[in-house]
This record gives C-alpha cells, sequence and structure tokens, in this order.
C-alpha cells in the first residue's frame, strides 16, 4: 500500500469514527436526555398534555443545541489540527447526524405518551428507552469488533441510570408540594 493509499484510509477511517461518535451520542444523549425528563415530570403528577409538550420542546432544543455544538466543536478540532483555518464540510456533515440521530432518537421514549394510557406509557417509555440503548450498545460494539452483549449491558445500565434520577427526583419534587 502506498503512503498516499494509507493516508486516504486513515482520513476515512476518522470522519467514519466522527460520524459514529456523533452518530451514537446523539442516540444515547436523546434516549437518556428525554425519558429521564419525561420520567421525573410524569411521575410529578402531571398531565400528559405537560409531559408531551416538554418532550416535544426538550427534542427540538437539544437536538439544535447538539448539532449546533457538535459543528463548533468538530470545527475547532478539525483547525486545531490543521492549525490553519479550515472550511467545515465534515463538521457540518457530523453536526447533522448529531441532529438526526438526537431528533429521532428522542421519539422512542416520547411516543407511548402519544398513543397510550398515563400509566402504560410511563412504563413503556422507559422500557422502550432501554432496550434502545442496549441495541444502540450492541451496535456500537459490531462496528468496534467488542463483545455485543458487554456494551448493549453497560449502555442499558449507564443509561438507566439517567433515568432513575429523573424518576428520583420528579418523586422529591412531587413530595415538596
Amino acid at each position: 500500500m502506498t503512503e498516499k493509499t494509507k493516508r486516504r484510509v486513515l482520513l476515512y477511517k476518522n470522519r467514519s469514527a466522527i460520524f459514529l461518535q456523533n452518530f451514537i451520542f446523539g442516540v444515547e444523549d436523546s434516549l437518556v436526555s428525554t425519558v429521564g425528563v419525561l420520567s421525573g415530570i410524569a411521575i410529578a403528577g402531571t398531565s400528559v398534555k405537560t409531559v408531551i409538550l416538554a418532550g416535544v420542546v426538550l427534542i427540538f432544543v437539544e437536538s439544535f443545541s447538539m448539532g449546533v455544538g457538535s459543528f463548533l466543536s468538530e470545527h475547532t478540532a478539525e483547525e486545531f489540527i490543521a492549525q490553519q483555518e479550515t472550511p467545515g464540510k465534515i463538521s457540518l456533515l457530523a453536526a447533522l447526524v448529531m441532529f438526526c440521530s438526537y431528533f429521532l432518537a428522542g421519539f422512542i421514549p416520547l411516543s407511548p405518551y402519544l398513543f397510550f394510557n398515563f400509566t402504560a406509557a410511563f412504563k413503556l417509555s422507559i422500557l422502550f428507552s432501554l432496550i434502545a440503548l442496549f441495541v444502540l450498545g450492541a451496535i456500537s460494539a459490531k462496528f468496534s469488533h467488542t463483545n455485543k452483549i458487554r456494551h448493549g449491558l453497560e449502555m442499558l445500565f449507564i443509561g438507566g441510570l439517567a433515568i432513575v434520577l429523573g424518576v428520583v427526583i420528579g418523586t422529591l419534587i412531587n413530595k415538596i408540594e
């Protein structure tokens, strides 16, 4: 393999890693943040309309914020590595991956509130999110050629902690009233 080919392969792997990183981060953060917030608000005794409103606002605002944050941080890193101004095309694509992954994944924990009664929606929101976290961990392990079950359980456990945090905070605030 020529030196030029080696550089192209390395560049391709680096770009692929950036996109994969943004996808995994976007989906994981969306699932954990959205289900944590929704669970905390729901357990506090609010209406389903309030839960849905909070979820939709959270998904739109956070997906935009995460996309912008991805663009700014990736572009800054590109310029740091190059030690000069760069066009930012890769950073823009990475930001789009972040935005889309966060946006779409956010509807996994929100969707039960649109279709089921409040009690069922609360439980299904958590269940769907935990399943999605496990699948995300397994998918990430596939790309890194590591243990899918271990990564799936790791993602499920760590994400599950945020859900517990949302429920605990919602329960505590509900008791203050």
